[in-house]
């Protein structure tokens, strides 16, 4: 097989993806997915250096030509405008002939193909509903600067994502068709045996594509001949029937998942040469489809009960197909013959009506979230103990004052790619990140000029000094960090258990609005980063879960760790506002030196411009004041509780916003 993509790595050559009982999850969802497009594509979930992008680079090398030609790999970087995604106007023909074409974008580009997302969970909300709606719908709609159409877009969709970098919202994981897990190899032979191939290929590609070449061109045959069965494939009565109980037994909201299993077993079965759907293709299409969809809430573990699956589809093959009654006019109920609307052929739109669900939903969902973690008391003779956390609640939005210019989110007020439009400025004063181009204002700034130039008629005279681009405002993430006092007179109080649930609170909203959280505590004689800064709540929950507390209070060294982390993530996104929020009573007692070196830490914060506010933990009769004085030091506000609440603590952050 010849074509520009042979030199890839080839798919059969990833290791899983050529076993002895067949492919791999990941490499069957893949290939069962381009069988029947209108399974709705694959996201691909797993740690870095899992072969994600290795496998759907190859897969589009296996794909039967389309029009004798290869079929096309479109991949759609994550800092790609709208403009990029769905196509605009096009700038050099508005401007010299006074045209306004079209100019197709990605969706037009991967049109009859596969179009891959990388990091799909960094890329931004409204680019990922856009790509799941022309997924879904098979065309794409343009509404923008003058141009009004609609193109078709059919191909794969297919996302890659590590989950450490922060999950996708449950809307967007459950437009997904399928979901697979993704993790490395533990058993050092097939290690090795990754290792090997990689190093063969990276030495001769040509000569490592030629060994795999019979297997591919195998591989594309018979998804060709799948592709022929598939439309021929029987789903009878009892089939749907057995999907419709499996559904209702993992607890799946809406119909969306009913009706991707069911595309899924068709779809398999024409993958094993099979007429009639069995017990095997439902249990195969069960594993791929359901687990995202049953996880409601965002710490819930993934994966599926198999113990449940098996005991729901039971041992006994599903019946064959009755033979349908003589005549020529029948059409009774049970008939999904050709020409018919039954399970085994298209159910065209019915995706547009099931299954959906908004940010209210899911938020409410959210609000009841208990987390599993018990209570552990203090053990006798002071010793550190682990709190436990309270119920997360619902959080009001926290916003940072100002306009900012960090990662697009959900949050702040910021200036960002996407966004409605405020203004147009030059692409210097851009900042170098690009954006759309402002039509009208270009026009503008090349008109005073026209004479200058010697114009007289004709089309108008540019110069790159004219061109303009579209300043956008929307919405950015932020950086909420807690330093914690987890000492033994904040364990007395029980405060780490509702700090703790702050905190789990305010990932829980991060969750929807794409920010990061991140916790600092100190005991002892240290500190320590409890919770890096992150995105996903799935880590956030087992950070705190072992949280402990007790000892003697280095506040010192808690405000230094802190310091130290915020000018990290500062180089690594410079762009990001953070607000520091330390929770202590202010004494300081690990260590030589204690208060003067707490000062001087707090100095360095406030030399820095971090935005901080102090929640003084100090109560009892007699009060020394000595939070008010670290609040003073680091230049944030004071706020003095009697009681450290989690709801008292995020109504303080968000003032402090």
């Amino acid at each position: 097989m010849s074509s520009p993509q042979s030199h890839h790595f080839p798919f059969s050559a990833v290791v899983g993806a050529d076993g002895p009982e067949g492919p791999d999850p990941m490499a069957l969802a893949l290939i069962l997915t381009t069988i029947a497009p209108d399974v709705g594509g694959v996201l691909v979930r797993g740690e870095k250096g899992t072969a994600k992008s290795t496998i759907v680079r190859a897969l589009a090398a296996v794909l039967p030509p389309v029009d004798d030609r290869p079929v096309p790999l479109v991949e759609l970087p994550i800092g790609a405008t709208e403009d990029r995604v769905t196509g605009s106007i096009n700038l050099e023909s508005a401007l010299a002939e006074g045209k306004a074409e079209y100019e197709p974008g990605l969706l037009a580009k991967a049109h009859r193909g596969i179009l891959y997302v990388d990091e799909v969970n960094l890329l931004h909300d409204h680019l990922v509903d856009l790509l799941l709606d022309a997924a879904a719908m098979g065309r794409a709609t343009v509404e923008r600067d003058g141009v009004s159409m609609t193109h078709e877009a059919r191909f794969v969709l297919v996302g890659t994502m590590n989950p450490e970098e922060g999950e996708l919202r449950p809307q967007l994981l459950d437009r997904f068709g399928l979901t697979v897990e993704v993790a490395a190899p533990r058993d050092p032979a097939l290690r090795a045996e990754v290792v090997r191939r990689r190093m063969a290929y990276d030495a001769d590609p040509a000569g490592f594509a030629a060994r795999y070449a019979a297997a591919e061109e195998a591989l594309q045959a018979r998804i060709a001949a799948a592709r022929g069965l598939v439309g021929e494939v029987r789903l009878t009565d009892a089939g749907l029937l057995k999907i419709a109980e499996v559904c209702a037994a993992f607890d799946v909201d809406g119909l969306r998942a009913d009706i991707v299993t069911a595309r899924t077993a068709l779809a398999h079965a024409a993958w094993s040469g099979r007429s009639q759907v069995t017990l095997d293709d439902i249990r195969v299409a069960a594993r791929l489809a359901l687990p995202h969809r049953r996880r409601r809430k965002p710490f819930d573990a993934p994966g599926l009960d198999e113990d449940l699956l098996d005991q729901v589809l039971g041992d006994d093959e599903l019946p064959p197909e009755p033979p349908e009654p003589e005549g020529p006019d029948d059409d009774g109920p049970g008939n999904d013959g050709p020409g018919n609307d039954g399970p085994g052929n298209s159910t065209e739109g019915s995706d547009d009506s099931t299954g959906e669900s908004d940010d209210s939903t899911v938020e409410s969902s959210q609000t009841s979230v208990e987390s599993s973690q018990t209570p552990v008391e203090s053990s006798p003779g002071g010793g550190s103990s682990v709190a436990g956390t309270g119920p997360a609640y619902r959080t009001r939005l926290l916003s940072v004052r100002g306009v900012g210019t960090g990662t697009a989110g959900r949050r702040s007020r910021a200036r960002t790619s996407n966004g409605r439009r405020v203004g147009a400025t030059t692409p210097d004063r851009q900042g170098g990140s690009g954006g759309a181009i402002h039509l009208t204002e270009t026009i503008r700034a090349a008109a005073r000029h026209q004479v200058a130039r010697g114009r007289t008629e004709g089309r108008l005279l540019l110069e790159p000094a004219d061109l303009r681009v579209a300043v956008r405002e929307g919405r950015e993430s932020n950086l909420v960090l807690f330093c914690v006092d987890a000492s033994g007179s904040m364990a007395a109080r029980r405060r780490m258990e509702q700090v703790k649930t702050a905190v789990l609170s305010l990932l829980l909203d991060a969750y929807q609005r794409r920010d990061k959280v991140g916790l600092v505590t100190f005991r002892g004689t240290g500190a320590e980063v409890a919770l890096p800064p992150t995105h996903s709540v799935d880590a956030a929950a087992q950070r705190l879960e072992d949280l402990p507390s007790g000892g003697r209070t280095p506040l010192a060294e808690g405000l230094l760790e802190a310091a130290h982390l915020l000018a990290v993530e500062r180089t690594r996104d410079p762009q990001r506002r953070a607000l520091l929020v330390v929770v202590t009573d202010g004494r300081a007692t690990a260590g030589a030196d204690a208060v003067v070196r707490s000062r001087l830490a707090a100095g360095l914060l406030a030399e820095a411009g971090i935005a901080s506010v102090v929640v003084d933990c100090e109560s009892g009769p007699m009060r020394m004041g000595l939070a008010a004085t670290l609040a003073a030091h680091l230049g944030a506000e004071h706020v003095p509780i009697g009681e450290v609440s989690a709801e008292a603590l995020v109504d303080v952050t968000r003032r402090a916003a």
